[in-house]
């Protein structure tokens, strides 16, 4: 299938209501009443449809942005029962009120009064590195709109409750009816007066002023698990913003912010450590103590490890966050040439060198080589 903003026409910055008006029109093209039943109207009027169902829905939208149209879909039943599941006809009812009947079967209803959920919120939360390897306890504070206490919600007075909307007459939706070379159409759209609620408040709470919603700040414990990395983000279920008279709550999205590590880098799962080493200890070998994220570890340097050489701690990576196990811990050695010699340290090197059979340059020629420099 092509990208979903092309099947639409519309740039992946489209808003909400650009998505819906693109999807009206090419609906109202393709739809098997209006195309006389071509299969590749029907076919390309089922494709739309996906991409309209998934792109109006804000999280299926974010993932679908993130991780293409499998993902988007995750959590759904497919094509044959996610973006179809209520019917067609629940979907052509949203648009036309019921003006096309549906080519997959079902028949519109009514409309209905709809209790809107809140939306969604975000918040960033920075974490060490240790509490992203190891997971932590963590508590974010925010200013979001919650259930008003005093009305709990309903927006109305205490003592007082909703009356039905007069303009829609509790539906929620209002119709509109015109002639086209179609036939009739009827349109349907949130009722203007109620906020598609389908009840008026005649005597508003005095706190929300009939909102059913208050702006409060709110604090909440975020369970980091052990091995998210930065840029990962959570999802607290019911903990966005309360929708308006009775809504329903959207969702809080964490965002995680990890700082580096003075000495460990993350590759994955695996961590990694540059160790600097001197040349006596890589040449003679070495019996190290060696500091981990959790402890000290027996660390034995072979007699001969040259510069590059990898050591490898199992288990002492980043925990899988399907708790199925570790990375490793790898220690890259790094041998460290000798600078700054004694008179006394440098004759036990040229003694070497030349037990060694080595070739090095004389002492004078370094001495005229530091002279000559000195003068650039």
């Amino acid at each position: 299938m092509a990208d979903f903003y092309e099947l639409l026409g519309v740039p992946p910055s489209a808003t909400e209501d650009e998505i819906k008006r693109a999807y009206r029109k090419l609906a109202r093209e393709l739809h098997p009443d209006a195309s006389g039943g071509d299969p590749h109207s029907e076919e390309r009027f089922k494709e739309v449809t996906v991409a309209y169902e998934t792109l109006r829905d804000p999280e299926r939208r974010r993932r679908y942005d993130m991780f293409g149209p499998e993902a988007a879909s995750a959590g759904a039943s497919g094509f044959d029962a996610g973006p179809f599941a209520g019917g067609l006809g629940d979907l052509f009812e949203g648009f036309f009120g019921g003006g096309f009947g549906s080519p997959f079967g079902g028949g519109g209803r009514g409309g209905r009064p709809r209790s809107r959920q809140g939306p969604d919120m975000e918040v960033a939360l920075d974490l060490t590195f240790e509490e992203a390897v190891f997971g932590a306890q963590r508590e974010v504070r925010l200013r979001q709109p919650v259930a008003c206490a005093t009305c709990q919600g309903t927006g109305a007075r205490p003592g007082t409750t909703p009356v039905t909307c007069s303009e829609c007459q509790g539906s929620g939706e209002v119709h509109r009816v015109r002639r086209s070379i179609l036939g009739q159409m009827v349109s349907s759209s949130p009722c203007p007066r109620c906020g598609a609620t389908g009840e008026e408040i005649a005597s508003p709470c005095n706190d929300c002023r009939g909102e059913g919603r208050v702006t409060e700040e709110r604090a909440y414990t975020v369970e980091v698990p052990a091995g998210v990395d930065d840029g990962s983000t959570l999802r607290l279920t019911g903990r966005g913003a309360a929708g308006a008279r009775g809504g329903g709550y959207g969702d809080l999205y964490v965002h995680l912010r990890v700082a580096a590590h003075e000495r460990f880098q993350r590759h994955g799962q695996d961590l990694v450590d540059v160790l600097h080493l001197p040349v006596t200890q890589a040449t003679l070998g070495a019996h190290l103590r060696y500091e981990t994220l959790e402890g000290t570890e027996d660390l034995v340097v072979p007699a001969g490890t040259q510069s590059g050489r990898v050591f490898r701690l199992r288990g002492r990576g980043v925990p899988s966050l399907d708790g199925r196990g570790r990375g490793d811990l790898l220690v890259q050695v790094m041998v460290d040439t000798p600078t700054h010699l004694s008179a006394e340290q440098e004759e036990l090197l040229r003694r070497f060198a030349a037990a060694r059979g080595d070739e090095v340059a004389p002492a004078d020629t370094r001495l005229f080589a530091k002279i000559r420099s000195a003068f650039k």
